[in-house]
């Protein structure tokens, strides 16, 4: 393959490496779902396989599992964790408060669930995913299959009573049949376009019988570390007020992982 990743990519690329600071041997780690997060998974794997880096990694989809084995990290269960040091992860959308929506893979349930088991949540990301106001990206609600209908019409009449611009819901789809979670539930998705007040939106929508868990990420995430195209990443941390920039140089194909894309 050629030694210069796309833009997109490397800034994936260097969030991930920039996150892997934050984790020492002994950790016991979460794993998170997608593309950024894939590119991290491999950046620990090469670490554990050339480093001797020893960690327990708690995937957040069984996706993240397959890979975490396949290059060499050891994985155990939450049961088997209890807690977590730290939990690594990709946001569709994240505001200044580090409110962020999750989702956009499907895993957002046991994405919440992992992260708040955990001492830290660092979020890794490329500037795109940085927003004034959430809401441009659907939010995911997970759901269960028994009374859908019936629930979705729930999401829709309450929807009308708070600060959202938009009020569609939709079933997400994968092909012709509905996507289905590593739980066996649905997810439906509300183009919301504009959330006034996460906070009220993620209360109320999270009463609604039915529903399981929605895809804000409220209170949770301490850290946000974002990639560019040219190898910069910021850093910014909420629980110390502070932030910094570094520059990874991304020139050779030992420094790259062919099989990681979205």
């Amino acid at each position: 393959m050629s030694s210069e990743l796309p833009p997109i990519e490397k800034a994936k690329f260097v969030a991930a490496k920039q996150a892997t600071e934050y984790v020492e041997s002994g950790m016991k780690v979460g794993l998170g779902t997608g593309s950024t997060a894939e590119w991290l998974v491999q950046c620990l794997g090469e670490m554990v396989r050339e480093e001797g880096l020893r960690i327990k990694g708690i995937p957040t989809s069984k996706r993240t599992a397959r890979l975490a084995k396949k290059v060499g990290i050891d994985v155990i269960t939450l049961d088997e964790a209890k807690w977590l040091d730290v939990t690594i992860d990709g946001t569709d959308e994240y505001d200044s408060d580090l409110t962020l929506i999750k989702g956009g893979g499907g895993a957002h349930l046991r994405e919440k669930i992992v992260a708040t088991a955990s001492d830290r949540m660092i979020v890794i990301a490329d500037a795109s995913k940085k927003v004034d106001t959430l809401g441009a990206f659907p939010l995911p609600v997970e759901v269960i299959p028994f009374g859908l209908p019936v629930t979705q019409s729930l999401i829709e009449e309450t929807l009308s009573g708070l600060d959202v611009l938009g009020r569609d819901v939709t079933m997400r789809m994968q092909g012709d049949t509905p996507f289905v979670t590593d739980e066996g539930n649905f997810i439906l998705d509300l183009h919301l376009k504009r959330i006034g007040n996460p906070r009220q939106l993620s209360l109320v929508i999270n009463q609604i019988p039915g529903v399981v868990e929605n895809g804000l990420f409220i209170d949770i995430c301490d850290m946000v570390i974002v990639g560019y195209g040219d190898g910069r990443v910021t850093t910014r941390d909420i629980t110390n007020n502070t932030a910094n920039v570094v520059r990874f140089d991304v020139l050779d194909d030992d420094n790259i992982f062919s099989d990681v894309a979205d």
